[in-house]
């Protein structure tokens, strides 16, 4: 019998019309629908965007991932998700994985795929490309994300001032993924090199919840959501 194909497909940040013309043709056409699952019984993000487009005799597979940093246990959880994935694959059938943004930026979806490729060999795994949060974001607020020569920088957390000052001393575009954690401290560099007018928050971009903050001098203390991010132009487009 011939195995199925694993399709990673990215969803993009929220928007349901942000999913690709070839991500939505093989969501409907595959038997099984993963995703990862939400948490405390709710549906995820993926899910969320994907729902409408679904069909009633579709398998909906949600797949545990953890928020944790227990690599061991990462790892049980990797293994869990892609047995689970593989035991429609052998019977020949393909699975669709729902997965936020896109599936080759910092996405979920590259440890199951190299966890299902390592345990499972024959497994064929095809990628569909999407919208990333820091496109999203330079979508809603406006702006191009960057312009001719200017150098870009993606951090996917920021651990101390030091790694963020040191970023900005050759970038000109900085973008701060999941920046909830360690806000203030960003905004103290900011503050230090005079960027807090040139910088804005992006939450949730694309959700209903969407909230935009323009010009941080007077939002030193902001209460934000784990779905934010931070885009500082250190030399802004109109200077």
């Amino acid at each position: 019998m011939p195995v199925g194909t694993l399709y990673g497909i990215s969803v993009g940040p929220g928007d349901p019309e942000l999913l690709t013309l070839k991500g939505l043709r093989l969501l409907k056409q595959s038997p099984v629908v993963a995703f990862p699952a939400g948490v405390r019984g709710q549906p995820g993000i993926a899910q969320q965007i994907i729902t409408k487009w679904l069909r009633q005799e579709q398998v909906l597979l949600p797949l545990t991932f953890p928020y944790i940093q227990d690599d061991h246990l990462l790892m049980q959880a990797w293994k869990a998700a892609a047995g689970q994935v593989w035991h429609y694959l052998s019977q020949g059938a393909d699975v669709a994985f729902a997965c936020e943004g896109d599936v080759g930026f910092y996405s979920t979806f590259t440890y199951l795929a190299q966890t299902l490729q390592h345990l499972y060999p024959p497994a064929e795994i095809q990628i569909v490309p999407g919208v990333s949060s820091p496109l999203a974001a330079a979508a809603v607020l406006g702006l191009p994300l960057t312009l001719r020569h200017q150098r870009l920088v993606i951090l996917p957390a920021l651990y101390t001032a030091t790694d963020l000052k040191n970023v900005l001393r050759w970038a000109e575009v900085v973008v701060l993924l999941k920046v909830s954690s360690v806000y203030r401290q960003v905004w103290d560099v900011l503050h230090e090199l005079e960027l807090l007018e040139h910088s804005y928050v992006v939450e949730r971009a694309t959700q209903p919840g969407q909230v935009i903050h323009h010009d941080l001098v007077n939002k030193p203390n902001l209460a934000l959501p784990y779905f934010s991010l931070l885009v500082v132009q250190a030399e802004s487009p109109d200077r």
